[in-house]
């Protein structure tokens, strides 16, 4: 069982380290300007991104990034490639013409925010170095002590 104030501690630094504004929170907040539900979308795709990075520190695979420079690097470029192909993508379309009845687009909200979540590399780093230090402190050694 997790100790109530270990808990609460890991929740205060979370809470802290999630304010700090990225590439998820800019793409978050760019969709939530025009379309509030594009916006949700978004969100719901970050979090699912983020439930990826769950998966990974429980798999052992954050710690293979973090142990590995070629696979973080590998990582690092790739999501800086999804926001830069973002940013081309929203720079081709500024030139369009505006329809008169603007209406909130179709899909790909939901993908985005997924891709740009699960390819930060930072977001990994944080689930390895808090959510592992957590569970090995509170499960403990094999004998049982803690």
């Amino acid at each position: 069982m997790i100790d109530p104030h270990k808990f609460l501690l890991f929740f205060a630094a979370a809470f802290v380290l999630r304010l700090r504004r990225g590439g998820d929170f800019l793409c978050v907040g760019a969709d939530a300007c025009g379309w509030p539900a594009r916006g949700v979308e978004s969100s719901l795709g970050t979090f699912v991104g983020g439930l990826f990075h769950v998966m990974a520190a429980a798999l052992g695979i954050s710690a293979i990034l973090a142990a590995s420079a070629v696979a973080f690097h590998t990582v690092k470029y790739a999501g800086a490639a999804y926001l830069v192909f973002l940013g081309i993508r929203m720079i081709r379309a500024r030139n369009e013409a505006m329809p008169e009845k603007t209406e909130a687009p179709r899909g790909g909200a939901f993908r985005q925010g997924i891709f740009t979540e699960a390819l930060n590399p930072k977001t990994a780093l944080f689930f390895l170095s808090f959510i592992h230090n957590l569970l090995l402190r509170s499960v403990g050694t094999c004998s049982g002590s803690s």
